[in-house]
């Protein structure tokens, strides 16, 4: 259940998970993450007129902070949490072009609280609601994860437009490490 006086952003129990918006595949058209970083498995919900989406990661026994957080007690770190809400919201942002930039990335986070452990062998669904876009500058949006129907994590997060171009132009000017 949820903390008295909170909503869910999308009725948990009104969730799919059968029917698959995005996989894998889809994802990573939208994201850039890959290998261990990646951190959804499905986008299962999206509204476009609530502005509000959800999809899941499948926390498994190989995800590479499970051997040391901690030893005997692996716990999905806050930031990794964190790191999959932003994958979801960017995700999102994306796929309807709200920034008008090819990256989103972390802008800042406020009332962030973690309620629940996510351990391995649970699926952490999260969801985001978009609350303020201005393009070219900041998206904002509420998000929510849940293990089964006790939220895990909430907060708000805000993301910003990376300028990708801007950013390959000072990496190539970079000279490689170790000469």
């Amino acid at each position: 259940m949820t903390a008295p006086g909170k909503d869910y952003i999308v009725d948990p129990n009104s969730l799919d998970f059968g029917n698959i918006i995005a996989d894998i595949d889809e994802i990573r058209r939208h994201n850039a993450q890959r290998f261990e970083m990646e951190q959804l498995t499905a986008v299962i919900f999206e509204d476009r007129e609530k502005f509000r989406c959800a999809g899941f990661k499948d926390v498994t026994n190989d995800e590479f902070w499970v051997r040391g957080h901690m030893p005997g007690m692996p716990l999905m770190p806050g930031v990794v949490m964190l790191e999959a809400v932003a994958q979801l919201c960017s995700y999102f942002a994306h796929k309807y072009d709200l920034l008008g930039e090819g990256m989103v990335g972390f802008g800042g986070l406020e009332e962030v609280r973690f309620r629940d452990p996510v351990l391995p062998g649970t699926r952490l669904v999260l969801m985001c609601e978009l609350l303020k876009a201005r393009r070219n500058r900041m998206i904002v949006c509420r998000f929510q994860g849940l293990v089964g129907l006790n939220i895990a994590v909430e907060g708000i997060l805000k993301g910003i437009p990376i300028p990708t171009d801007a950013l390959a132009k000072m990496m190539s000017s970079v000279p490689p490490q170790g000469s």
